[in-house]
């Protein structure tokens, strides 16, 4: 297989079913922010030090693949693809309830810095947040499975605490908001 069609040489790309779309339709988008996603998510596994995290993010990588998959997908193909499901909303749950029991508790903005994993973990945050406003335009003119939005806000919650659990383990200080600054 040739990795170079040329068929979207002329600005539209094939969603699967076979559908020629612009590149920049809002299903484009919402696949390509998920692509993005997993491309962060990579670069955090290079500087991440946590074991049961870089194993559950190895799943997550391909948990986005299947998400990617379905909203590539023309309707009738959608159910073909592997599905999400609450079953993968819940190990997300686990791991971010186990986090969060050993996080300081606090009720400040914390700044997105800190060691390289920290920042990385906050990147994905934001590229997740903005995958949801994406899926979130989607859906407002295709269908879309609610499972994929809340895996999908469930996933941005997991960058935070994973974020905040990076800092502590490497024993950097979190920065609070000062917001007299």
């Amino acid at each position: 297989m040739k990795i170079y069609t040329k068929g979207g040489d002329t600005g539209t790309t094939s969603l699967v079913g076979g559908t020629r779309v612009c590149k920049h339709c809002t299903k484009i988008e919402a696949y390509g922010t998920i692509d993005e996603l997993n491309c962060f998510i990579g670069d955090l596994l290079t500087v991440l030090q946590s074991s049961s995290d870089i194993e559950l993010l190895n799943k997550i990588q391909n948990w986005l693949f299947n998400i990617g998959s379905i909203l590539a997908s023309e309707e009738e193909y959608i159910n073909k693809m592997p599905q999400i499901g609450e079953e993968h909303i819940a190990v997300i749950e686990k791991r971010i309830d186990e986090i969060d029991a050993q996080l300081p508790k606090h009720n400040k903005f914390i700044l997105p810095q800190g060691v390289p994993s920290a920042t990385k973990a906050n990147i994905c945050r934001t590229v997740a947040r903005r995958a949801e406003r994406c899926i979130c335009a989607l859906k407002s003119e295709d269908n879309v499975s609610d499972i994929v939005l809340k895996f999908i806000n469930r996933l941005s919650d997991y960058f935070f605490v994973l974020s905040r659990y990076c800092n502590i383990i490497e024993n950097k200080e979190e920065i609070f908001w000062d917001n007299h600054c």
